[in-house]
C-alpha cells in the first residue's frame, strides 16, 4: 500500500453559531485539534455534553483523521458528494477504534461537525499564506535614535541630573556646621546624671592607700634600739640645792623666751613689747591670765597651776620650764554643716480643650497626670534659681493619627520663664498617646505652677 502524499495545505477550523463565525484557527504546524472544557484544549467549549477533552482531528502518519463517536452528527464532502456520519458508520467507510470512528481526510475534503444545536465546527484545507512583509522606508527617511528622541525631554533630564549631582557634590565637600555646646544648666537632670556619674575610687588606689598607711604606722613606732640607747633618768641629774634648781630654770626660760609664741609674749611677766601693745600695757602673769581667760589650747603657768615646783616667789607666779606649761587641746569651733535647702513645687492641671470626639478628655487627662513628674522637674529646676517663680503655662499641640504629638506651641506663659516652656515642649514631644484618631486632633492643656513652701 502506497503511503499518502505529504500535505501541502494546512487545516482550517472555524466555530460557527448560526451563520456567524465566532472563532477561527489555522494549524500551520501539524498537530491534534481538541475541543472540550479543559483549558489545555485547542478550542475550549464550556458544553456539559462534551468530555473534558475530545480529539476531533488527529494527525497520524503525515495525515489528518476525522474522529467522531455514535452520538455526534455531521457530514463530510469527499469530492463527489456529501456523506453524513451515520452513513460513514453504517457502510464501514470509517474505521472503528475503541468505540470511536476514524476517517482519513484528503486535502480536498471539507465538512461540518455538529457540537450543539447552535454550535458547529467547519473544516477545510487551504493554501498557507506567507506573512506580508512590512514596508520599508528609504534610507534617507529612516530615522536614528537621536532623530526619534524628544530633545526637550532629554534637555530637561540632563539639566536635572547635572543640578542634583552638583548639589550632592557641594554638600559632600562642605564642612558640617558646628554644633553649639550645651551648658550643664541647659541639660535635663537625667542627662546630667548620665554625663557625670559618681566617681568611684579604684580598688588599686584603695589598696595603695592602705599599704602607705601601714608603712607610716610602722615608721612612727619607736625602735627598741633607740629606747635602749637613751640614758635612764638618774638621781644624780637632779639639782642638789634650791639655788642650782633656780639657776637651771632661769637658763631654760632664757632659751625658750626666744622661740615661737613665747618670744612674742616675752619670758617675763613685765610689760612692753608686742604683747603690751596688744593688751594695752598689762603686766604680770595675772593680767595675762585674765586677758587670755577665754582662750583654749594654751594656759599661762601660774603658781596655782605649777604647784609646789621649786621655791615660791612673787605674787603672780613664777617662770616655769617648757615642761611646766599645760595644754588642754585645741578649742572646738562650730562652723555649722552645709545644708541644701530642698525646693519643691506643685503642678496642677485643669480641664483640657479637645476639638474632636475621637479623643476622650478624661482618658487624656489621666494619661498626662501620669507624666506630671517630668513637667514638675522642669519647674523645680528653675524654681531653685527663682524661688518666687509661679504662674500658668498653656500648651497647645496636635495628636497625630499615629498617636504621637505633632506641632507644639506655648500659647500662654505667665511664668515668664522661657527655660520652663522649652523644657515642657521637649517633654510633650516625647509622649505617645493611646489614641489613633482619623485626623489630627488639636488639644490645649493648661499647667499651673506654684511653690510648695
Amino acid at each position: 500500500m502506497a503511503s499518502p502524499p505529504p500535505h501541502n495545505r494546512i487545516l482550517r477550523v472555524g466555530l460557527l453559531q448560526g451563520t456567524r463565525i465566532l472563532e477561527e484557527r489555522h494549524l500551520h504546524k501539524p498537530a491534534d485539534f481538541t475541543v472540550g472544557q479543559d483549558p489545555k484544549n485547542t478550542l475550549v467549549l464550556p458544553l456539559p455534553e462534551l468530555p473534558a477533552s475530545f480529539p476531533v482531528f488527529e494527525y497520524r502518519a503525515s495525515q489528518y483523521n476525522l474522529v467522531f463517536n455514535d452520538d455526534m452528527r455531521g457530514r463530510v464532502n469527499l469530492g463527489s458528494s456529501d456523506v453524513d456520519f451515520h452513513t460513514l458508520r453504517s457502510q464501514g467507510m470509517a474505521m472503528e477504534r475503541d468505540g470511536l470512528y476514524i476517517l482519513p481526510l484528503q486535502e480536498s475534503a471539507r465538512g461540518v461537525v455538529e457540537l450543539d444545536k447552535d454550535l458547529r465546527l467547519f473544516f477545510q484545507f487551504i493554501q498557507p499564506t506567507a506573512p506580508a512583509e512590512a514596508p520599508r522606508l528609504p534610507p534617507d527617511l529612516q530615522g536614528g535614535s537621536w532623530r526619534t528622541m524628544d530633545r526637550m525631554f532629554f534637555g530637561i533630564l540632563a539639566a536635572s541630573l547635572l543640578l542634583h549631582f552638583s548639589g550632592a557634590a557641594l554638600i559632600i565637600a562642605s564642612e558640617p556646621p558646628p554644633e553649639p555646646e550645651l551648658e550643664l544648666d541647659q541639660l535635663d537632670d537625667r542627662f546630667a546624671r548620665v554625663l557625670m556619674p559618681p566617681k568611684v575610687e579604684e580598688p588599686r588606689k584603695q589598696a595603695a592607700d592602705t599599704a602607705q598607711a601601714a608603712a607610716d604606722t610602722e615608721k612612727d613606732k619607736p625602735k627598741a634600739s633607740d629606747s635602749d640607747d637613751k640614758p635612764a633618768p638618774d638621781s644624780a641629774s637632779k639639782p642638789s640645792s634650791p639655788e642650782e634648781a633656780a639657776a637651771r630654770r632661769a637658763a631654760v626660760a632664757k632659751k625658750v623666751a626666744g622661740k615661737g609664741l613665747l618670744k612674742i609674749l616675752g619670758s617675763s611677766g613685765g610689760g612692753g613689747g608686742a604683747f603690751s601693745d596688744v593688751l594695752g600695757g598689762s603686766t604680770g602673769g595675772g593680767d595675762i591670765a585674765q586677758a587670755l581667760a577665754g582662750a583654749g589650747g594654751v594656759g599661762i603657768a601660774t603658781e596655782a597651776s605649777v604647784g609646789a615646783n621649786g621655791p615660791r616667789g612673787g605674787d603672780s607666779g613664777k617662770v616655769a620650764g617648757i615642761g611646766d606649761l599645760g595644754t588642754s587641746g585645741g578649742g572646738k569651733v562650730d562652723l555649722g554643716s552645709k545644708k541644701e535647702v530642698e525646693i519643691s513645687g506643685r503642678v496642677s492641671t485643669a480641664t483640657p480643650e479637645v476639638d474632636s470626639s475621637d479623643v476622650d478628655r478624661e482618658a487624656l487627662a489621666r494619661y498626662i497626670k501620669t507624666r506630671l513628674k517630668a513637667i514638675q522637674g522642669c519647674y523645680e529646676k528653675e524654681l531653685k534659681r527663682n524661688p518666687s517663680l509661679k504662674g500658668k503655662v498653656m500648651v497647645r499641640f496636635n495628636i497625630l493619627p499615629s498617636g504621637r504629638t505633632g506641632e507644639i506651641e506655648i500659647e500662654e506663659n505667665t511664668l515668664g520663664s522661657d527655660a520652663v516652656a522649652s523644657c515642657i515642649r521637649t517633654a510633650v514631644r516625647g509622649w505617645v498617646f493611646p489614641f489613633k484618631p482619623d485626623d489630627e486632633v488639636p488639644v490645649a492643656y493648661p499647667f499651673v505652677f506654684t511653690p510648695a513652701g
